[in-house]
């Protein structure tokens, strides 16, 4: 006689189902204890090394006697195991995995290829050998264990983006052979999806009560002892799965995606100027040549998060292999890969596994999108070198893949500048995909699709994924997130869901996979189909007519201190991209000149490969650990190294037989004319001063030591230090009044009498700020800083004068910041120069401390253009 229905608790029978699939509570009885069912030891031995050994190195060490619980390190070293196994007669029919979890990454070779990746942080244990072992199947084999000691977040000692810990160790703590029941996952994954349905809709849904009562059902009928009891429990939940919803749900596009940070994070403290109106020094690129018995010399003056970037590396090769395996077994899954560069990488040192990359593509189902060579910075690189990466990730996707990419991938920079909407359009790219926004700290961004319009009316369709997130995992709550969240309901009814372990690679699992196929059309809930990146943006492009369009910069209100930290990498980040600019120009110059010039195409590519390589959105905003700082800042020396030889060859054959003293020519790599003096090379290192006038892109020979520097009808510059020790420069287009500890009290424009400081105030007045944020220390600067404001306050008498006047005129003083740190600046002023300029070095040693330079102006705008 069958029980008699009965009266049902919400929140016990929820939490029945629970503990029946707990992997922590009661797993002796419960449905999760019989995922895995006889197993076997393996043999092992293993060696360790500090270096990142390519395979056929590795397998040729020599290998000592291993075993679980064994301990191996320290941070980023590699421990490499052979695991020897023999598979059991009586597991033939049945899946056969080896079950592996040890702290750290691990990367499995099979025939000599990585095969899959194992982190217990990205829920990948097992490596699947048979999927159904036949009796011709070998039973002997050797697999290769490549273990980084990092984990999939880096190392950081007590906090995700604290330093890394130096000493850190790892333990191997499971390996061996065991029967996977996948009716047991398929049931399992049912279970948790109707726990979600039930959890997500809430008491007041008659479909969550529906999910609760077919949970329990299959608990009652699931005896976990008796297999034979599965079906009649996969029954109900087909049954309930299989329930359709209507026509107008939201359909969600999941595409499999696997972030991985090109080198990253960590924190510093901040050291800045900012001239928050006035007097800004423009960079002049004026080139001084001198020829010596035919060599062209030049003279410069003046003129990857968590982990090393090898490491990025491997990530890629562990990620990737996992989500070429996926393919193979669910030929509907799509998976969405960006950045060239990780592609070069994996191509150079994984040429196996990027070639099935190259056969997955042709099918379909890999989709390289973004068209840059990383996920650079937004803000922080010039519009060229935007340019550029979006040129050389296009051109290594057309190479290798067939094709460009149709959609800009950027979701995780912070801030997008307003030109790139044009710097897309011309780069063949109409559609863009982000989510950063979702981090604003304040402000919600008021939409999840729209069009944004750059500076020149260039607009692109934008997709941010209303989950906010690019890790999704496919659970129900994401699923109800996408479209409770989403802000452009009405508008559209369309939505991308990113799936897959991020930032530090991982990427889809294959249960995954199981929840969005099961939610394929729920009742209930929205659709669920995988899909790719271009199906995503036509379905939203049918539905465009009503969308939003949002003009000018796309600000992230979070991460502002980005634009600070690490102020030597701002530094070499500019100084190579005026590098590359000059080789270019002086080159292109040089080659119409002379057919013969051999224009170094070959090598320009290498180092801007190099330079955008350090333009990942980790490495020049400065949020990186100390390792990838150093190998930037070696990246940005190895471009100085070879870049400043080709800019010399490439002046010599520009200028060749040209006229000069002693050989000495002034090249002007900029777009206009321009006049300004310089500091001229004379014999045993000294220099002088001369006014010279250079063309647009062009040259012009220095004028000699004994020639006339004609000064109308332009003033000279004059310099006077009055008594109580201040001093004023006036070239008779602006004065500028300096008190004795350095401090800006006056700068008047002289043809108006305008004075531009605020009244009552100084410029160029140091102050420092508090640095301590909330939690991304390296990332952010918060609005309460600005009420610790504290002014350093000069020496009286420290003011000097520099250089007395004529050509140029200058004053230098010190000032000494703390206990620890100090600067020196030299206020300059040149003849016939509508702007002052600052000179300033600064001896930094503080911490958690923000240094700034305050301009208060007389002027009252809410605009500037500068």
């Amino acid at each position: 006689m069958a029980a008699a229905p009965f009266l049902k608790h919400w929140r016990t029978t929820f939490e029945r189902v629970e503990k029946f699939v707990s992997p922590i509570y009661f797993t002796d009885c419960n449905l999760r204890g019989r995922l895995f069912g006889d197993s076997c030891s393996v043999t092992l031995s293993s060696f360790l090394t500090p270096e990142r050994l390519p395979y056929e190195k590795a397998v040729q060490q020599n290998f000592s006697p291993a075993q679980v619980g064994d301990s191996f390190g320290p941070t980023w070293w590699t421990c490499w195991f052979r695991v020897e196994l023999v598979i059991p007669e009586v597991w033939v029919g049945q899946e056969v995995h080896l079950c592996w979890e040890s702290d750290g990454e691990s990367l499995v070779w099979r025939d000599g290829e990585p095969v899959q990746g194992l982190t217990k942080e990205g829920e990948k244990t097992s490596y699947v050998l048979s999927e159904r072992l036949r009796a011709s199947d070998p039973r002997s084999l050797a697999l290769y264990v490549e273990v980084a000691c990092n984990g999939l977040l880096g190392a950081g000692k007590g906090s995700m983006i604290a330093a890394p810990d130096p000493e850190k160790t790892f333990q191997l703590s499971q390996a061996k052979l065991a029967v996977f029941h996948r009716d047991v996952h398929s049931l399992l994954v049912d279970l948790e999806l109707l726990l979600g349905v039930a959890k997500g809709l809430g008491e007041d849904s008659q479909r969550s009560f529906q999910a609760l009562h077919t949970a329990n059902q299959m608990v009652n009928i699931c005896d976990p002892a008796q297999p034979e009891t599965y079906p009649a429990a996969k029954a109900l939940a087909s049954k309930f799965f299989g329930q359709h919803g209507g026509e107008s749900q939201h359909t969600i596009h999941a595409m499999g995606h696997c972030h991985i940070d090109t080198g990253v994070s960590r924190c510093t403290s901040k050291c800045v100027f900012f001239s928050q109106l006035l007097a800004v020094l423009i960079q002049m690129q004026l080139r001084f040549l001198t020829m010596e018995q035919g060599l062209m010399k030049l003279d410069l003056r003046p003129r990857a998060w968590l982990w090393p970037f090898k490491e990025t590396v491997r990530k890629c090769a562990r990620s990737w292999s996992t989500a070429v395996t996926l393919m193979e077994q669910n030929t509907d899954f799509i998976f969405a890969c960006s950045q060239a560069q990780q592609l070069e990488w994996v191509k150079s040192q994984y040429p196996g596994l990027h070639a099935r990359l190259q056969e997955f593509a042709c099918r379909g189902q890999f989709v390289p999108v973004g068209g840059t060579w990383v996920e650079m910075d937004g803000n922080l690189p010039s519009g060229e070198a935007m340019v550029r990466q979006f040129l050389q990730g296009q051109n290594f996707f057309l190479q290798e893949f067939g094709k460009m990419c149709s959609e800009f991938w950027l979701p995780d920079t912070f801030g997008y500048s307003a030109q790139l909407p044009q710097i897309m359009q011309g780069c063949g790219i109409k559609r863009f995909l982000t989510q950063k926004l979702s981090w604003n700290l304040v402000n919600s961004f008021p939409h999840h699709t729209f069009f944004w319009e750059g500076l020149d009316g260039s607009r692109v369709l934008v997709h941010f994924p209303p989950g906010d997130s690019y890790g999704m995992q496919g659970s129900v709550e994401e699923v109800l997130k996408t479209v409770t969240n989403n802000r452009d309901k009405g508008r559209t009814n369309h939505s991308g869901f990113l799936f897959g372990f991020g930032d530090g690679g991982g990427g889809p699992t294959q249960t995954m996979l199981d929840r969005l196929k099961r939610l394929s059309n729920t009742d209930g809930l929205p659709r669920v189909q995988l899909s790719s990146p271009g199906q995503l943006f036509t379905a939203l492009e049918r539905d465009s007519g009503q969308l939003c369009t949002w003009v000018g910069e796309l600000f992230l209100e979070l991460h502002n201190g980005t634009y600070t930290t690490h102020a030597q990498l701002k530094k070499g980040n500019r100084e190579c991209e005026q590098i590359l600019h000059d080789v270019e120009v002086l080159s292109s110059l040089a080659l119409a000149r002379s057919a013969q010039f051999l224009y170094p195409a070959a090598q320009l590519q290498h180092l801007w490969r190099l330079l955008l390589l350090n333009q990942f959105h980790d490495v020049v905003t400065g949020s990186c650990i100390q390792l990838v700082a150093e190998d930037a800042m070696n990246y940005y020396e190895d471009i100085r190294s070879h870049g400043n030889p080709l800019l010399s060859a490439a002046a010599a054959a520009l200028c060749a037989g040209e006229p000069g003293p002693k050989g000495l020519l002034i090249i002007n790599t900029l777009p206009w004319k321009r006049t300004e003096v310089l500091a001229l090379p004379k014999p045993c290192g000294a220099h002088s001063l001369a006014l010279v006038t250079v063309p647009s892109i062009g040259y012009a020979p220095a004028p000699t030591p004994t020639s006339l520097q004609p000064l109308l009808p332009q003033q000279p510059v004059f310099v006077m230090q009055e008594t109580d020790g201040s001093v004023t420069l006036d070239n008779g287009i602006i004065r500028v009044r300096l008190d004795p500890t350095g401090c800006l009290t006056s700068l008047v424009l002289v043809a108006s009498g305008r004075e531009a400081i605020a009244e009552g105030a100084l410029g160029n007045q140091f102050v420092l700020f508090d640095d301590v944020p909330l939690y991304w220390d390296a990332w952010d600067v918060m609005d309460y800083h600005l009420e610790t404001r504290k002014p350093v306050l000069g020496q009286a008498g420290t003011l000097a004068v520099g250089t007395e006047g004529g050509l140029r005129g200058s004053a230098w003083f010190l000032l000494q910041i703390s206990p620890n740190s100090r600067l020196s600046q030299e206020v300059v002023l040149d003849v016939g120069c509508p702007y002052v300029r600052f000179h300033t070095e600064v001896h930094w040693h503080e911490a958690h401390k923000f240094l700034k330079v305050e301009f208060p102006a007389r002027i009252r705008s809410p605009q500037a253009t500068y």
